[in-house]
């Protein structure tokens, strides 16, 4: 049976892989919907194979028809801006103190961002909030 089953695969030829793709050009910074989406014969290696693992999602790059989209090329709504000035806040044993730090990156909630503190002028890394703020334990 097993060989039976081997036999048609091998002669229905390679199984056609699907990936997503863009239906219209997307710029960088765009967050994507189910009209932005659709699919495309051809397989991508990092890409997606399912459209609503997209949808909310925002374009880190221009993202253009015909071309399967990859991983690396969304991620989660920017929270924090590049350049932006944020709440920077440190917490330590109960204690916490807010300062104000300067994002040298953007991020979303949840993504590490390097920030430098205003007042020292050190370079940390924290996590982005949902609020815009970064978080420092």
């Amino acid at each position: 049976m097993i060989r039976l089953v081997a036999l048609l695969a091998f002669l229905a030829g390679p199984a056609l892989a699907e990936s997503v793709m863009v239906v219209g050009p997307v710029r960088a910074g765009t967050v994507l919907t189910a009209d932005d989406l659709a699919f495309t014969d051809t397989a991508a290696e990092n890409g997606f194979e399912d459209p609503r693992d997209l949808v909310g999602l925002e374009a880190r790059v221009n993202l253009y028809p015909g071309r399967p989209v990859q991983t690396r090329d969304v991620g989660l709504p920017t929270v924090v801006q590049r350049n932006a000035t944020v709440p920077l806040v440190f917490n330590r044993g109960g204690l916490t103190i807010t300062l104000e730090g300067r994002a040298l990156g953007r991020a979303g909630e949840g993504e590490p961002v390097r920030v430098m503190n205003l007042s020292s002028r050190n370079t940390i890394t924290g996590i982005a909030t949902s609020d815009g703020a970064v978080v420092v334990n």
